[in-house]
């Protein structure tokens, strides 16, 4: 069934507060913003985009998307520890790590922290 799959083209977030949500993934992780509809907004880091739904506009398609409920892991060249510290600084709450976890492609070592929603957010390095 996944004959011709290349990847991810994108993924999306139900959120209470777009502006917040904008805010803490770019104090954070560096996410660069982008309105690409009037009122429609995404998160931009890479060739990778993450886009947001407030929970009060979403689509009738979306059933059972709640803030809160999204988990993913984004890859950086930043080594974990050095963002472990940033979350530290930053007053964010670290749920585990850094840890050796295994990814898509391998060994990988991540740090799991949450952002204003709730949504469980893994950063991690390509180990080896």
């Amino acid at each position: 069934m996944a004959n011709g799959l290349t990847g991810f083209d994108h993924i999306v977030l139900a959120v209470d507060d777009v502006t917040a949500t904008i805010e803490f993934y770019r104090r954070v992780l560096g996410m660069t913003p982008v309105e690409h509809m009037p009122g429609k907004w995404a998160l931009r880091f890479g060739d990778n985009k993450i886009s947001l739904q407030p929970v009060d506009h979403r689509p009738p398609m979306a059933i059972g998307t709640t803030p809160g409920s999204g988990n993913f892991c984004v890859l950086t060249d930043e080594p974990v520890d050095e963002v472990a510290g940033r979350l530290r600084t930053l007053g964010i709450a670290i749920e585990s790590g850094p840890v050796e976890k295994v990814g898509a492609t391998g060994p990988i070592m991540s740090v799991y922290f949450r952002d204003p929603d709730g949504n469980l957010v893994e950063v991690a390095n390509l180990i080896g």
